[in-house]
């Protein structure tokens, strides 16, 4: 028994990328151990790009996206707050944004950039841009990379916090090492034809699933 467990372990470890279009993780419950970990070989972004779509009715806050390293454990966040607020963090640093046009109950496409040479944190949701503002410069995210979906880390590679995990449904993550023209952000928004991630790629994707969460076809209304 515990050989077989131990080929799955090592199996999952293995697991070659799969192609996701027309899928989504979902997240049925509030849970502290429930989520994604997605896998990169990049160990050194001086620029990040992270798009991805979610579909939830939280009102409370909680997590989208999390990057943490051996040096900052927020090394690049996507944090959805009450009502039309957003936190980005980039290298344990914190900017708010309110932002209006954020709806319960639809698919939102959600995209961040951030530059290590400006130190410049933007949020883009369903194609309309925020204010650009300044949270952390002068020095690259470095290292092996933990990145996590619906779940709130309170340290590198520690435990997760209940009451900021995110219950509803994710699809169409990338993530670039660069910061992406506003074109090609609205090109993602709108569900056009754009340059895939080439940190992490929807399509070419390399993840463990921990917990109750559910890989499906993504839902569309006729």
């Amino acid at each position: 028994m515990a050989l077989l467990l131990l080929l799955v372990t090592l199996a999952s470890c293995a697991a070659t990328p799969q192609d996701l279009a027309r899928k989504m993780f979902t997240f049925p419950e509030e849970t502290n151990t429930a989520h994604v970990k997605l896998l990169t070989t990049k160990q050194d972004l001086s620029a990040v790009t992270v798009c991805l779509r979610s579909f939830t009715d939280l009102l409370r806050g909680h997590v989208l996206f999390s990057l943490a390293t051996s040096h900052a454990f927020h090394d690049f966040m996507i944090y959805k707050d009450t009502n039309d607020y957003f936190s980005l963090r980039a290298r344990n640093k914190r900017a708010p944004f309110e932002f209006q046009g954020y709806k319960l109950n639809e698919w939102n496409a959600i995209c961040s950039t951030w530059d290590a040479t400006s130190g410049i944190i933007q949020l883009w949701v369903n194609g309309k841009p925020s204010s650009r503002k300044f949270v952390s410069s002068g020095s690259d995210i470095i290292g092996p990379m933990s990145i996590v979906l619906g779940q709130f880390p309170d340290s590198q590679g520690g435990g997760f916090l209940t009451y900021l995990s995110f219950i509803g449904m994710i699809s169409d993550v990338h993530m670039w090492d660069s910061v992406l023209s506003p074109c090609e952000i609205q090109n993602y928004s709108n569900e056009l034809s754009f340059t895939p991630g080439n940190v992490l790629n929807w399509n070419a994707l390399d993840f463990q699933i921990t917990g109750r969460v559910l890989l499906e076809d993504k839902q569309r209304i006729c």
